[in-house]
């Protein structure tokens, strides 16, 4: 297996105002297998940079069956009602967010993410010297 290897794709989300309308907009997902752990999602909201926002794997994948995560990051199934939505609830110093991803088109990323690296097999993934190397020279 190659660690360079990649996974990405674009995601259309509502994000959730507080009237309860929603206002469409794009995000990017990527997966790379040398940091096998992690999802990074942008934010594209306008014309500024993208927001990112890294999640841990797992709990994208947890959040489709149940209600996962504390404190800035909470993923869930819409409900009974709509079976075809996951919500991503996310907060930081700046504010609060909602959004409202599909749940198929997030299902099949995922899945392409465990055919790259499968479940329990992520250390194998890891770079422990350049990781330590890279903490190391930081501090």
């Amino acid at each position: 297996m190659n660690s360079s290897t990649t996974v990405s794709a674009e995601l259309g989300l509502r994000l959730v105002v507080p009237d309860h309308t929603t206002v469409p907009l794009l995000a990017g997902l990527e997966y790379a297998a040398d940091d096998p752990y992690a999802i990074r999602m942008s934010f594209y909201v306008g014309d500024d940079e993208p927001v990112e926002w890294i999640f841990a794997r797992e709990l994208l994948t947890v959040g489709i069956v149940r209600k996962v995560g504390d404190g800035d990051v909470e993923v869930w199934p819409a409900g009974p009602q709509d079976d075809d939505t996951l919500n991503i609830a996310l907060s930081s110093p700046f504010g609060d967010a909602l959004f409202e991803a599909p749940l198929s088109p997030l299902a099949e990323f995922l899945h392409r993410t465990y055919q790259a690296v499968p479940a329990g097999q992520e250390s194998d993934h890891i770079d422990i010297d350049r990781e330590l190397e890279h903490l190391l020279w930081q501090s």
